[in-house]
């Protein structure tokens, strides 16, 4: 293994980075420019991959940004496993260039090569499975991912140095698929540099129909797991008490899933105050989100949503999923999770819409609580400080302790 370097040479591998893919890509960016800050030199690698198309980027050679350098590799055909033999080649020639390794990911090829690449060279490595194996996630394709987990990315898992995950929720996950390798729980964070001022008119002029409406937003990737079934039956039962409510739903489709989704809302009979702009970044996303009077978040199954982060930190009242990993939130008064069901969804909402001051006061409390506790400088220091121990051989901190009683009534549960 290389000698260590002073400052640490990092290397981020996200197997992609378009907007289509939703929170990760944009979190995996979030965290190398606050590690880049902190002083570490951070190269991140991905490919091109957008969906069924390419990103159309520079590809093969480095582009400089504010902290990190990043470099993106050709995707071979369509397919969502990302495969890339310009990437493979790449890693196995220059990971032993890094002190560390922090990869995102774990179903797909570039997944698979980097942990290979870090075990060929001996190099420290950290895996990122972003959410990916929380229950619902991997009942999605469920035969598929269980023969992969069990004879690919299980050793794999349990040959790294750390398994780096968002939530308690999620470490608990982790260790109930029998995964002994340490765990440390380090969230996602937001910028408030990069908090774009709103404007709420601006949106209103685009969608003149949702004036004079209390607007809801969703903002997440258009995906069966992200509860839009959930959303279309509260809705449905929300607007027979506050027949004036409009639901805004923004974000990528990267599967085709609206025209299902759209079913969804057509069934309930609420379709027309149903409102679907397409994926919004930039300006327009922080013109929906000064627009919006509420935040809702319906999910099965969530690593640690972005979408839910941005909106607390615009000031927005949210109602959120036991799903959506964050009873933090809860337990602070700064938002309303309820179970995955679509009566308490409802009844959550309605109690916001019947006193909207106090909604408001609680958005604001939300943008604090956030800005206190969630911003990508708290997660890089963290982060730093676990590269720091794992390359001295130090105790890993912020490490999930479960004691093997609780892992025996994990696993069982899994099963």
């Amino acid at each position: 293994m290389t000698p260590r370097r002073d400052p640490l040479k990092v290397l981020v591998i996200i197997p992609a980075l378009s907007p289509v893919y939703g929170g990760p890509s944009f979190s995996s960016i979030g965290l190398a420019e606050a590690l880049g800050r902190r002083g570490l030199q951070v190269d991140v690698v991905t490919t091109n991959a957008a969906g069924p198309r390419n990103f159309p980027v520079k590809l093969h050679q480095w582009l400089i940004e504010s902290t990190y350098r990043l470099r993106y590799f050709r995707r071979w055909g369509c397919f969502e496993v990302k495969f890339s033999p310009a990437l493979m080649a790449w890693l196995f020639q220059h990971v032993p260039d890094y002190d560390i390794v922090h990869g995102m990911s774990v179903f797909n090829f570039p997944a698979y090569i980097y942990c290979e690449a870090c075990r060929w060279h001996d190099v420290p490595h950290i895996i990122h499975p972003q959410g990916m194996f929380e229950p619902w996630a991997m009942s999605n394709k469920g035969w598929k991912k269980k023969v992969y987990f069990r004879w690919l990315k299980k050793p794999q898992l349990e040959r790294a140095n750390v398994i780096h995950c968002l939530t308690q929720h999620e470490a608990e996950s982790v260790a109930a698929l029998g995964v002994t390798t340490s765990k440390v729980i380090v969230p996602n964070g937001i910028n408030f540099e990069s908090m774009i001022n709103g404007d709420a008119n601006a949106f209103l002029l685009r969608y003149p129909e949702l004036a004079s409406k209390t607007r809801l937003l969703f903002l997440h990737r258009v995906d069966p797991k992200k509860g839009l079934d959930i959303l279309a039956k509260s809705f449905e039962r929300l607007r027979i008490r506050f027949p004036n409510t409009h639901l805004i739903i923004t974000g990528p489709d990267p599967i085709g899933y609206w025209s299902t989704a759209s079913r969804f809302f057509g069934s309930a009979g609420c379709a027309a105050a149903v409102t679907y702009t397409g994926m919004l970044t930039g300006q327009d996303k922080a013109d929906a989100l000064a627009a919006a009077d509420i935040f809702v978040a319906p999910a099965y199954s969530e690593g640690f949503s972005m979408s839910v982060l941005e909106a607390m930190a615009a000031g927005l009242p949210s109602v959120i999923t036991t799903g959506c990993n964050f009873p933090e939130a809860a337990q602070a008064k700064v938002a309303l999770e309820v179970p995955i069901d679509a009566t308490a969804f409802a009844q959550a909402l309605a109690s916001l819409i019947e006193n909207l001051p106090a909604a408001r006061e609680m958005g604001q409390r939300a943008r604090t609580f956030i800005f206190q506790n969630y911003t990508w400088d708290h997660a890089a220091r963290k982060t730093h400080e676990v590269y720091t121990a794992i390359l001295n051989h130090q105790p890993v901190p912020y490490q999930f302790d479960m004691s093997v009683t609780e892992t025996r009534e994990l696993e069982r549960r899994a099963v």
